[in-house]
């Protein structure tokens, strides 16, 4: 299978300088090894130092570079629900210049540029591929989406789909409007299923995320919150590349002060993300650029480590789901490493169990034995999220069961609920105006 690597990490950092020296140094190790990038703002060519095209360009010997054609990707994946909702704007007097801006999905290059690794991967064309990422708050959103589409795209889509089928005509004569036809609606199940292609890849065996940092607190301290958003998404992070350390042989005074001061914050970046490894390089007096310089970077960074081997389960951090039966209860257990309880919300909502990590939010569809019972509580212990299941007491399973939030955690307004709720109006609304237009053809 492909190794696919993605490294990320705050802006300025190194991430890419990390990628194409990984790249590099696989293929010297003799792995076909094609890197590409994620990022709006390509730099992979200037890390070479050589010009890279829209496919898969040979830098060196099994080593290739693509600067991804995200407008091509765009257009093909996204171009009949976009000429739909020009159509509706074009309606409503909506300048066509606007209208083409007002369509664009938000993050869909970044997105689209995924789609490209998965079919590279699909291809088996390479034994590595390393992607450079966007940084990291762009990263974290992008590699959320899948999940949080497919929750809308199950829901909210298919139930259109359905009322649009049935009241087409009568909408149609009535609000002026274009209708979606079959192709939109086909369009965006075609995206769905990309999008969870790209899940289940970036989620798999075979991918992990590294994530970059450079010793100073403000950077660590987004690392520390990128490493907990990650294992909530389901992520698997499998190293920490420290860049621009102060090497501390033959440092004058002023840079001893420097040495003295990264030190004690790769103490701390030691203490937080143990066990994953930490791979460090030593400040350069100029940035590496070309194949050689790339190579002797991540040479001296990895040491004698293999960076392409498969993340065992004790350097993993993932999403575990492993159910463990205490009594008549059941416990769901979560790793959130360095997440802190203050910043922690959790609510229940039907059969699906709501996390909130800061600003980020994902929801867990409960296995049947636990979307039986009803929240009895839950710690944030060692990093690790512990909620527990209990079964309902016989009145609780009269009637809906209503929204839980556990022991601890603080209220949470969720989406879910929203959406359920503009969903039954909507069809409230619709069922309405379709008994009057009846009503009135009598």
């Amino acid at each position: 299978m492909t190794r696919v690597l993605l490294y990320t990490g705050k802006g300025g950092v190194g991430k890419t300088t990390s990628a194409a020296g990984t790249a590099t140094l696989a293929a010297l190790r003799g792995l076909r090894t094609l890197v590409l990038s994620t990022d709006g703002a390509h730099s992979l060519s200037d890390a070479f130092d050589s010009e890279v095209g829209q496919e898969p360009t040979e830098i060196d010997d099994l080593l290739f570079v693509q600067q991804i054609d995200t407008q091509r990707r765009f257009e093909r994946s996204w171009g009949d629900i976009q000429a739909y909702l020009r159509s509706v704007l074009h309606v409503v007097g909506v300048d066509p210049i606007e209208a083409e801006e007002l369509t664009v999905l938000p993050g869909a290059e970044e997105v689209l540029a995924l789609l490209e690794v998965r079919d590279h991967v699909r291809s088996g064309r390479w034994d590595v591929v390393v992607v450079d990422c966007a940084p990291t708050a762009e990263t974290l959103r992008l590699l959320a989406l899948p999940e949080a589409l497919n929750w809308y795209m199950d829901r909210i889509i298919h139930a259109e789909r359905k009322v649009i089928r049935s009241l087409r005509p009568l909408l149609g004569r009535a609000s002026g409007l274009p209708m979606p036809d079959d192709n939109v609606f086909d369009a965006l199940r075609r995206l769905q299923r990309d999008l969870a292609d790209i899940r289940a890849l970036l989620a798999g065996p075979d991918a992990s995320v590294r994530l970059v940092l450079t010793p100073e607190a403000v950077v660590v301290a987004e690392a520390r919150r990128s490493l907990t958003t990650l294992s909530l998404y389901g992520y698997r992070v499998d190293g920490i590349v420290a860049n621009r350390v102060f090497p501390a042989a033959g440092a004058d005074n002023w840079r001893r002060q420097w040495v003295a001061a990264q030190r004690g914050i790769l103490e701390d970046v030691a203490d937080s993300f143990s066990p994953l490894p930490i791979w460090e390089s030593p400040y350069r007096a100029c940035e590496p650029v070309g194949v050689e310089e790339l190579a002797a970077f991540a040479v001296e960074m990895y040491g004698g480590d293999d960076p392409f081997a498969r993340a065992s389960d004790a350097t993993s951090l993932l999403v575990d789901r492993h159910i463990d039966t205490d009594g008549r209860t059941y416990t769901l257990t979560m790793p959130l490493p360095l997440a802190s309880a203050a910043d922690l919300e959790l609510a229940r909502h039907g059969d699906e169990l709501i996390i909130t990590v800061g600003s980020y939010r994902r929801v867990i569809p409960l296995p049947a034995a636990l979307a039986r019972g009803v929240v009895a509580g839950a710690r944030l212990d060692d990093g690790r999220l512990q909620v527990r299941f209990a079964p309902r007491e016989p009145a609780q399973r009269v009637g809906a069961p209503a929204a839980e939030v556990p022991t601890g955690a603080g209220p949470l307004e969720s989406a879910q609920e929203l959406a359920q709720e503009i969903r039954e109006q909507m069809d409230s609304e619709l069922a309405a105006e379709h008994a009057a237009m009846t009503e009135g053809t009598r």
